[in-house]
């Protein structure tokens, strides 16, 4: 059976145009695959937060670290969370389910201020 170079020629190019279809489909769905929620860390140090503003997505972790010798708290200035106490060398989470800048404090030295910016 013989076989002309223009029938292998429509054979090549249409497995060819499959394999970029099959790969162009796949990174459409990795293009429309849900954010991957990352953590992201605030260290509370000599009474400062650093840093001062953090910004992450919907679904993302924020973990405040204590590393200074004073218990010290992370406040909504809104009301919208609280860490309540977190003592020397503890830490709390949050994972923010609204979008929007949130600016916190710490109850006990008012002079610590930060901002929560959730894309």
């Amino acid at each position: 059976m013989s076989v002309s170079v223009n029938t292998w020629r429509v054979a090549v190019t249409g497995v060819l145009l499959l394999l970029l279809g099959l790969s162009g489909g796949s990174a459409l769905a990795a293009a429309a695959a849900p954010h991957a929620p990352a953590t992201h860390t605030v260290t509370i140090d000599a009474t400062t937060y650093l840093p001062k503003t953090v910004t992450v997505a919907l679904g993302d972790k924020v973990v405040w670290v204590n590393k200074d010798l004073l218990v010290h708290t992370v406040t909504a200035k809104d009301g919208s969370f609280d860490s309540r106490d977190i003592p020397a060398g503890g830490s709390w989470t949050f994972v923010p389910s609204a979008a929007g800048l949130t600016a916190y404090a710490c109850t006990y030295h008012t002079t610590m201020r930060g901002t929560l910016r959730v894309r």
